[in-house]
């Protein structure tokens, strides 16, 4: 028996057991369900589970965060199509041609079209992983502290973009995070830095409850503050009636749509930072200008709901390939995730991919059998699915803030926790009302110590000589252009965005 067959013997018995098969339709529901319901996100879901996730092995508890990862991003269609409402940013573009749809009477089409060609988005992400996260891996090897100071930095690049254009409310927030990064005990000296005199502080702020708080907590509080506005009653649920497939004909209009798309979600996905909205607006953009009647998009044009749903769901896999090669997040669920990793002890990189094998290609494996089942469940109950939107937020807030109570004291069995949760919480509130990112906060919080200890380490290596020593080094140069490299990227992208935005509004 080969070593490749080993491997994959192995991948296989993990999928198989069934924690892992369990997990892996609470996460592909859950993620539907998140992603149909405005105002919920594949982001706090993953940040309220990963507590939950503790005690599993290591390949149930991430299947479980991929597989909400991705089938969130899915279920932020339903209620863009149906109700005019995305359930997630990554969705907004799916409403312009879905929800006239739905009005024509083809609502039932377009939920089908978007299932079908989210699984395809996704899956076509997916393959791409399998294909290009092995040799980057391998190239990680080659890397030691004066790299992984600078992939910390390359990470820290994609603040700017995660403030939705507010570069500098996005700066000011990664800012803070490297700030909350430093407490604790020195990692070269071992001297307490900002503990106050409060024992509790000096192993850090504990990642988990801070990003329970940002996320979760602080998402309950600005949607009961705009509760009277977001009910759902039962009256708002349209009726679906018709057929649930595109025609042939729609099919083979599709084709090059679809194609199209999938390749531009994948690459929007590796850029990290610019995620499912970026991509889907861009897909957008071009199946319009590629169409044959690009006057008949936002009218209910399936190929426009096409490009969206198929490049949204191709970022999920396009951005867990830097994620676990290289440990930079593509997008603000992959940073969670990131925390999720170290929790279970697996460091992004080249060991992941040898050491820890049979692991990350059960997890990746895991991830196309989660786009699989969600294409099963979304087609199986693709006229019920949308009552979940109508869903009361009062029902569900109190849930959510037992979670996360329960989620973050068991951490370590301490109040101390559920305090850091509660501050956090009231953070990420006044944050997200005055446009700063709390997915800002977290990156930082995650790769602020990985570029102090990097550039610390390099200090001691380099024996005075810093910049001669980084720039003897080839892959320090290549990190440092796509350091550039990434500090423009937001820059076109913005610019593509806008100008895909202009012709929407000249048309």
């Amino acid at each position: 028996m080969t070593i490749d067959t080993a491997l994959l013997l192995s991948v296989f018995a993990q999928l198989a057991s069934p924690d892992v098969l369990l997990m892996l339709c609470v996460g592909v529901l859950g993620g539907i369900f998140l992603g149909a319901l405005p105002g919920l996100s594949a982001t706090m879901g993953i940040a309220l589970l990963i507590p939950v996730t503790f005690g599993m092995q290591p390949v149930a508890a991430l299947v479980l965060l991929s597989a909400i990862y991705a089938a969130a991003v899915y279920g932020g269609s339903i209620t863009a199509i149906l109700i005019h409402t995305p359930g997630t940013p990554a969705s907004a573009a799916t409403a312009m041609d879905g929800y006239q749809m739905t009005l024509r009477g083809q609502g039932l089409k377009a939920l089908g079209t978007s299932t079908l060609c989210s699984v395809i988005g996704g899956m076509v992400s997916v393959v791409a992983l399998l294909l290009l996260a092995p040799p980057l891996a391998q190239i990680s090897l080659r890397f030691s502290a004066p790299e992984y100071f600078l992939i910390a930095v390359f990470g820290l690049t994609i603040i700017g973009s995660l403030s939705s254009g507010a570069m500098a409310k996005g700066l000011s927030a990664g800012l803070l995070g490297l700030l909350i990064s430093l407490v604790g005990v020195d990692v070269m000296t071992a001297y307490p830095r900002f503990t106050f005199g409060v024992a509790e502080l000096e192993n850090g702020i504990s990642l988990i409850p801070a990003m329970i708080g940002l996320f979760s907590i602080s998402q309950v509080m600005i949607q009961a503050e705009k509760l009277h506005n977001a009910k759902l009653h039962s009256s708002d649920v349209p009726k679906l009636e018709g057929s649930l497939f595109p025609s042939r004909a729609e099919w083979r209009k599709l084709r090059g749509t679809i194609s199209r798309s999938s390749i531009i979600g994948v690459l929007v996905g590796c850029l990290p930072g610019a995620g499912g909205d970026v991509a889907s607006w861009v897909a957008y953009n071009e199946a319009k200008r590629n169409a044959k009647n690009p006057d008949d998009f936002g009218k209910g044009e399936i190929e426009g709901l096409a490009a969206a749903e198929t490049s949204n769901n191709a970022v999920t896999g396009g951005a867990m390939i830097p994620l676990l090669t290289l440990g930079i997040p593509g997008s603000a669920a992959t940073a969670v995730m990131l925390g999720g990793l170290y929790i279970h002890g697996l460091q992004p990189g080249h060991e992941l991919f040898t050491v820890n094998a049979h692991i990350v290609y059960a997890i990746i494996v895991g991830l196309l059998l989660a786009n699989m089942l969600m294409g099963i469940v979304g087609l199986a109950l693709a006229k019920q699915v949308v009552k979940v939107a109508s869903v009361p937020f009062a029902i569900l807030a109190p849930i959510i803030v037992v979670l996360s109570v329960v989620g973050s004291y068991t951490i370590n069995n301490s109040m101390f926790d559920v305090y850091v949760m509660t501050a956090f919480g009231l953070l990420g509130y006044l944050m997200r009302k005055t446009g700063f990112s709390t997915a800002a906060i977290v990156l930082a919080m995650i790769l602020g110590a990985m570029a102090e200890l990097g550039f610390r380490q390099s200090l001691v290596m380099s024996k005075g000589n810093l910049l001669g020593y980084y720039f003897d080094r080839p892959f320090s140069l290549l990190i440092m252009g796509l350091i550039l490299l990434a500090l423009l990227s937001p820059l076109l992208l913005r610019w593509k965005r806008k100008r895909a935005l202009r012709v929407l509004q000249s048309s």
